[in-house]
């Protein structure tokens, strides 16, 4: 196990040179590309996990919207591959760097904001302020619902990082346990084991829910503002 908690989310150096481009480059490599009149088992269930993950998203979406569709299911996939890649031992996990994470969440909320003043310019403008509200509340809302617009793309980014972050520490301190009680009280170090391999695979279902709340917030972004 590693010595420090927080070792498995520092940055990974070779020759004092980050790669974290390459690691995140990674992903990308695992998803094959369809060169054959009849595709193979991987290829199918990629097929089918992009279709349905579409579908979901892009069911409420108008044309305009829909043309964000490639997008989303090109972010699904990474961010879900990149959550998947950092549940193996000894990994880095991407997803939980805020910086990065940030670094998706900004230019997609602003694309959403941009497009929506553009397109529709007085409703984007009424959404900053509530109808009915009194005259002498109008500048305090405005205010408010104008912080909480700046805020949606931290919230996103935040949001994935702290779940990342949350379980992979969890492993780390429950596993740290099981091995300390082997040599204390085998009974306890399997029971402690078996909540290791509950909450390993909760942290699976967790990185494939993740992966699909991070682009179903940017994609609800988007059909507020199409």
């Amino acid at each position: 196990m590693n010595e420090n908690l927080f070792t498995p989310f520092t940055i990974p150096m070779m020759l004092d040179i980050p790669i974290t481009t390459l690691i995140i480059m990674f992903p990308t490599m695992l998803f094959p590309t369809p060169n054959q009149l009849i595709n193979n088992r991987m290829i199918t269930i990629q097929q089918w996990l992009t279709k349905l993950t579409s579908k979901q998203l892009m069911n409420t979406h108008n044309p305009k919207g829909q043309t964000w569709s490639l997008m989303f299911i090109s972010l699904f996939l990474f961010i879900t591959s990149t959550n998947l890649l950092g549940m193996l031992p000894h990994s880095f996990t991407p997803t939980a760097q805020l910086s990065m994470n940030l670094g998706m969440a900004i230019p997609l909320w602003a694309g959403t904001v941009v497009m929506g003043f553009r397109n529709k310019t007085k409703i984007s403008l009424a959404h900053l302020l509530p109808l009915g509200t009194p005259t002498f509340l109008i500048p305090m809302l405005v205010m408010i619902e104008t912080i909480s617009l700046f805020i949606q793309p931290l919230a996103l980014a935040v949001r994935l990082t702290a779940n990342i972050t949350a379980g992979h520490l969890l492993l780390h301190l429950i596993g740290s346990a099981t091995l300390a009680l082997v040599n204390i009280s085998l009974f306890t170090a399997l029971i402690t084991f078996t909540i290791l391999t509950l909450l390993t695979i909760l942290e699976f279902a967790v990185a494939l829910i993740q992966a699909y709340v991070f682009t179903l917030l940017v994609s609800l972004y988007l059909q507020d503002n199409t």
